[in-house]
C-alpha cells in the first residue's frame, strides 16, 4: 500500500494540451475514482500514473517516491484493463501467475500466491480452464486476480466493467468494493459511469477537458456540487436546471414564475441565476407551478417523468405509482431545503451564507 500524489501534471501532444495542471492527493489505502465524459483526460492521467504515457510537466509520486522517469515495471503498480488482456493460450492459473514467472519466481511460490487470490475471487474451480471457456465476468476476475498476485502498492483500473452487461456490472462493482475492503490497497479507478463512481469510491475526482472540476466524497459532490457541470454529471437521473434572474425581493424569476432562494443563500444582489433541482425533490402540489408532461417512464418502484416548465426541460422522479400521461399538465413544487443556486454567467455554485 502507498499514497499517490499527482502534482501539477500536464500532458501535451505537440502543440495540443490535453491535461492542464492536474493535482490530486490520494491517501494510503484510499479508493479514488476518476470520472468524467469521454475525452476528459481521465484515462490519459491513469496511463501517466502507470508509466504508459510520458508526463509533459509536473510530478507523480508513489509512496513518496517521484516516478516520472521510472518504467512501468519498476513502479510497483498493477493495472486491470477494459479488455482483460488475458493470454488465450494460457490457463487461468498461468495467466494469474505470469508476472511472477517473468520474475523467475519458483513454481511453489507462484502456486502459493495464486491459490489465495483465486479463493478471494471464487476462481479456484476454474484454474485449469482457458479464457475462451470463461464468461465475461469470470475473465474480469482473472484479470483482477493477476493484479492481486503481484501484491502491488497501487491498483489501477481502466474502465474494467464497460464490456459487461448491466446486471453483471452491478455484481462486479460489489466484488471490486469487497476486494478493496479485504486488501486495503490503494486503488485508482477510471470510469465514465457516475453510478460506479458514487457506489464504489471513497473519493471522486470529476474531470472535464483535462482539468479537475471538483474532488470530494460521493455525497459531498452530490449535496454540494461546485458548479453546474458537476451537478449535472453526478446523480442519475441528472439535476434539472432552470434559468432565470434573482430579483430585488430575493426570488428567482423564471418563465413567469417566482421561486424562493435556498435557505441562507446570499447571491450578492440581483442578476442572472440558475435554479438547480434534483428529480427526486419534485413533488406534486396543487399550489405548485404547472409543468407539461412529455414522456412517462414507469419502472415499477417509481415513475420517471420528462416535462417542461414553460420552454425549459425538467425531470421528475415520483416514488408513487401515478397514472400520468404525455400531454397532461400537473402542478409541482420543489423541496426548498434541497434547492441549489448557481451563477447564471459562469455556472459556479452560490454558497450558503455561514
Amino acid at each position: 500500500m502507498a499514497p499517490v500524489t499527482i502534482r501539477n501534471v500536464k500532458k501535451s501532444y505537440g502543440a495540443v494540451a490535453t491535461i492542464h495542471g492536474v493535482s490530486i492527493d490520494i491517501a494510503d489505502g484510499e479508493f479514488v475514482v476518476l470520472v468524467g465524459p469521454s475525452g476528459c483526460g481521465k484515462s490519459t492521467l491513469l496511463r501517466m500514473l502507470a508509466g504508459l504515457e510520458e508526463i509533459s510537466d509536473g510530478e507523480i509520486l508513489i509512496g513518496g517516491r517521484v516516478v516520472n522517469d521510472l518504467p512501468a515495471k519498476e513502479r510497483d503498480i498493477a493495472m486491470v484493463f477494459q479488455n482483460y488482456a488475458l493470454y488465450p493460450h494460457m490457463s487461468v492459473a498461468d495467466n494469474m501467475g505470469f508476472a511472477l514467472k517473468l520474475k523467475n519466481a519458483a513454481k511453489g511460490e507462484i502456486e502459493r500466491r495464486v491459490r489465495p487470490a483465486a479463493e478471494i475471487l471464487a476462481l479456484s474451480h476454474l484454474l485449469d480452464r482457458f479464457p475462451r471457456q470463461l464468461s465475461g465476468g469470470q475473465r474480469q476476475r482473472v484479470a483482477m486476480g493477476r493484479a492481486i498476485v503481484r501484491d502491488p502498492q497501487v491498483f489501477l483500473f481502466d474502465e474494467p466493467l464497460s464490456n459487461l452487461d448491466a446486471k453483471l456490472r452491478v455484481s462486479m462493482r460489489t466484488e471490486i468494493k469487497n476486494l478493496h475492503q479485504r486488501l486495503g490497497t490503494t486503488i485508482v479507478y477510471v470510469t465514465h459511469d457516475q453510478i460506479e463512481a458514487m457506489t464504489m469510491a471513497d473519493k471522486i475526482v470529476v474531470m472535464r477537458e483535462g482539468r479537475v472540476e471538483q474532488v470530494g466524497a460521493p455525497l459531498e459532490l452530490y449535496d454540494r456540487p461546485a458548479n453546474t457541470f458537476v451537478a449535472g454529471f453526478i446523480g442519475s437521473p441528472a439535476m434539472s436546471f432552470i434559468g432565470g434572474w434573482v430579483d430585488a425581493d430575493r426570488f428567482v424569476t423564471a418563465d413567469g414564475h417566482r421561486f424562493p432562494l435556498p435557505a441562507g443563500v446570499e447571491p450578492g444582489g440581483a442578476g442572472e441565476a440558475t435554479y438547480g433541482v434534483r428529480p427526486e425533490h419534485v413533488r406534486i402540489d396543487a399550489k405548485g407551478v404547472p409543468i407539461r408532461i412529455e414522456v412517462v417512464e414507469p419502472t415499477g418502484s417509481e415513475v420517471m417523468v420528462a416535462a417542461r416548465l414553460g420552454d425549459q426541460p425538467i425531470s421528475c422522479l415520483f416514488r408513487e405509482r401515478l397514472a400520468l400521461r404525455p400531454g397532461e399538465t400537473i402542478p409541482v413544487r420543489f423541496d426548498p431545503a434541497a434547492i441549489h443556486l448557481f451563477d447564471g454567467a459562469n455556472g459556479s455554485r452560490i454558497e450558503t451564507a455561514r
